[in-house]
């Protein structure tokens, strides 16, 4: 690629190549087409960006408005000139930093206002003048009985239990909704139907548990609020949409804040193009917005897994899926899936770096041995326009243990307690409610032991993996399950008509069809089908032709995407191809619901997956587990393998401070973090060291430095920068 230098007459110099992602793209790349989410046209707003008029979709926030206008590059870091773009899109950061109106703000967490004037960060910013001195007002300051800081799973059931016993409740939640990473989940929920409505989507549940607190009249809900910090005093400082400062002094505090995604050390990785997998599923699955063309991904746990399914089916190319332990650590029906749909995986490999010069080109990556050494010679390239990081989650637990040091009654519930799927956080906030309830006085049982059954069942990893057991009858109708892992889901037991599905008595058990012991005959209804999470359920009806049985598979992607009368490609549970089938018929799928709040008894639910039935060939009929959605080329590697020449693997983002630096230091003999960020600026950075602390633990892991001879960070006193305006009843 032919790169030109251009002044900018600041002394500096930026790149011809850029000027793509920081000027507007001629497309729309807003999402106008989804198999799952309504997408709602509605009223545009008008902005500018870097003084040309731009539009934006009411309600979306700056940094995906800049994003569906082509625009990845927000600005320039004045220590080194490198190229700004999203990382976290969950506020956890300043990497989209941009100037609205003359005030600095995090472009994914401030809504487009019509007119707004958004400008890139280049350099230091000037502050804009001020005539008078502010003056100061008052705070506001309220007491509660119970404050939850986090309104996703865990702090929504929490609330519900809490609203049941009647105790005054406030809920904060940073985000313009309520629901948490529900509201990015658009697929559909593994875990027990009744205990945590398994079998509805992430979206559907945010939604329920939503409207179930606004039941409540002691339950107050504040979305758009930040927790600032946690005080000596037990008061907690809060910020309402980014101007009101109120002080709240809760009896009881339960933090069910989340958690942030981990973060890698390679070259390249702070190139735009290179975030986090839920900041991929915020633009993707909340605002709509086609956030690549080309994905590669880095990390096969169930995040990961999960991004790669959401990607396809918002129209983006998956080009693979990289895992540094020989497999996979999530579940094995989300990588059967990818595999299915024409992800390859390639496990024991890792990634070497990130490749571009203003934004992400491609990626190398490299098999490694058992001691996670690259192994010469097994250098691959792909061309990619964004690598997404799945490699774990750190607990958002800050405020829980500063409550702790200042001697308040605090609870942790969710992913700030432990990290686990959002089922079990539900169970985790049902129970934490209940406790805080009986601690505050309110006349309520303990949670019952089957509580606390249930939430140490969704908790549990992965079990032992089964070989797939293909029944040999071949008349009739009835269900297969292509699910092979113990883990713990049971909504295709609940939705038989017939009683005829079983998992035995443990939850984490595989289903099996027991019709003919039980002396039913399967009805083909379907819903076993319909409602599986893991998309591994198919039905094969042998009673028309039994040499060309009909296949019922789950398909969730557009709705013309495959018609009646089309050629398909089938594929087994692991991907490989059984051959080519014609499709019979597509039907909409539908799903009973027991046990569900707001559904009435045997009423049926839209579940937008399709059922496609393809005429098979008996010798394949019953290994059919999906259908081939991506084109193998767009998977192969590039002829060479791209050796990125520059040594900027960053550890601190926000300060652009090397590995290389940070090594130096602790090969000098430094054991203190502090003395490492005086010396450096590491951790000094607008996010607050949340992403580089760890980083920089593992290096002194990889130096052989034990960690208990290491002095930790010391927590700044704000958890998130909060403009001084507003600590004086300014706008901030």
């Amino acid at each position: 690629m032919s790169i030109t230098a251009l002044s900018t007459g600041r002394g500096d110099e930026i790149f011809q190549e850029s000027a793509v992602l920081t000027s507007p793209d001629s497309r729309d790349l807003h999402i106008r087409e989804h198999p799952i989410l309504n997408v709602e046209e509605g009223e545009s707003v008008e902005f500018s960006w870097a003084g040309q008029k731009l539009q934006a979709r009411q309600g979306e926030t700056i940094s995906s408005a800049l994003f569906a206008n082509g625009i990845h590059i927000f600005g320039h870091h004045p220590k080194d000139n490198s190229p700004q773009g999203i990382f976290c899109a969950n506020g956890q950061c300043s990497q989209c930093m941009v100037i609205a109106n003359d005030h600095p703000v995090k472009s994914c967490m401030e809504l487009v206002q019509p007119g707004v004037r958004v400008e890139p960060v280049e350099g230091n910013p000037v502050l804009p003048e001020v005539d008078e001195a502010p003056s100061f007002l008052d705070v506001e300051e309220i007491e509660v009985e119970c404050l939850i800081i986090g309104g996703g799973p865990a702090g929504l059931s929490a609330a519900i239990e809490l609203g049941e016993a009647g105790v005054e409740t406030l809920v904060v939640d940073d985000k313009h909704k309520l629901g948490g990473k529900l509201v990015l989940q658009t697929h559909k929920f593994f875990g027990s139907m009744a205990d945590c409505y398994a079998g509805m989507r992430g979206i559907e549940i945010g939604d329920l548990l939503e409207s179930q607190i606004d039941r409540y009249e002691s339950v107050t809900s504040w979305a758009n609020t930040n927790a600032a910090a946690v005080f000596s005093d037990q008061k907690v400082g809060l910020v309402r949409d980014g101007r009101h400062y109120v002080l709240v002094k809760p009896r009881i505090m339960l933090v069910a804040a989340g958690a942030r995604e981990k973060s890698l050390i390679f070259k390249g990785n702070t190139l735009p193009g290179v975030y986090g997998a839920g900041a991929f599923q915020t633009l993707v699955n909340r605002d709509l917005v086609r956030a690549a063309e080309k994905l590669f991904i880095v990390g096969g746990g169930n995040v990961g897994l999960i991004a790669g399914y959401h990607a396809l089916q918002a129209g983006i190319q998956v080009v693979g899926l990289i895992e540094a332990l020989p497999e996979c650590g999530g579940y094995k029906v989300h990588e059967d899936k990818l595999v299915r749909f024409g992800v390859p995986i390639h496990t024991s490999h890792t990634i070497v770096s990130a490749n571009g010069d203003e934004h992400v080109e491609s990626i190398t990556i490299a098999g490694i041995d058992t001691d996670w050494k690259v192994i010469p010679g097994t250098e691959q390239s792909f061309e990619c326009d964004t690598v997404l990081i799945a490699v774990g989650l750190d607990p958002v637990d800050e405020f829980y243990h500063k409550g702790v040091a200042f001697g308040m009654e605090v609870y942790s519930a969710g992913d700030a307690h432990e990290i686990a799927e959002a089922s079990a956080a539900m169970f985790s906030g049902k129970i934490k409610g209940r406790e805080i309830a009986r601690a505050l006085g309110r006349n309520v049982e303990e949670a019952p032991e089957e509580w606390l059954e249930t939430e140490k069942v969704l908790k549990s990893k992965p079990g032992a993996t089964h070989t797939e057991s293909i029944p040999g009858k071949v008349d009739g109708i009835f269900p297969l399950f292509h699910c092979s892992e113990e883990i713990p889901c049971n909504p295709c037991i609940s939705v038989c008509p017939i009683h005829a599905v079983t998992v035995g008595d443990d939850i984490r058990n595989t289903p099996r069809f027991i019709g003919e012991e039980i002396g039913e005959q399967c009805t083909g209804c379907a819903q076993c089908v319909t409602i599986c999470p893991g998309l591994a359920v198919t039905m094969v009806d042998y009673r028309k032709d039994p040499d060309f049985p009909i296949v019922t598979i789950a398909h969730e992607f557009a709705k013309d995407s495959v018609k009646k009368g089309d050629t398909v490609t089938v594929l087994d549970t692991v991907g490989a191809v059984l051959g080519t089938c014609v499709v019979d018929k597509v039907r909409a799928g539908a799903i009973s619901v027991p046990g569900v709040p707001e559904v009435e008894p045997g009423e049926k639910k839209k579940s937008n997956t399709w059922k496609v039935m393809v005429k098979a060939p008996k010798e394949i009929a019953k290994q059919i587990a999906g259908l081939q959605v991506q084109d193998h080329q767009v998977t192969e590697p590039m002829d060479l393998y791209v050796e990125r020449l520059t040594d900027d693997t960053i550890v601190c983002r926000c300060e652009r401070v090397s590995a290389g630096e940070i090594r130096a230091m602790i090969r000098a003999g430094s054991r203190d973090i502090n003395e490492i960020k005086v010396a450096t600026r590491s951790g000094m950075g607008a996010c607050g060291a949340k992403t580089c602390s760890g980083l920089i633990k593992r290096l002194f892991a990889e130096e052989g430095i034990d960690l208990d001879e290491v002095t930790d960070n010391v927590d700044r006193p704000f958890f998130v920068e909060i403009p001084l305006g507003v600590f004086c009843g300014t706008e901030g």
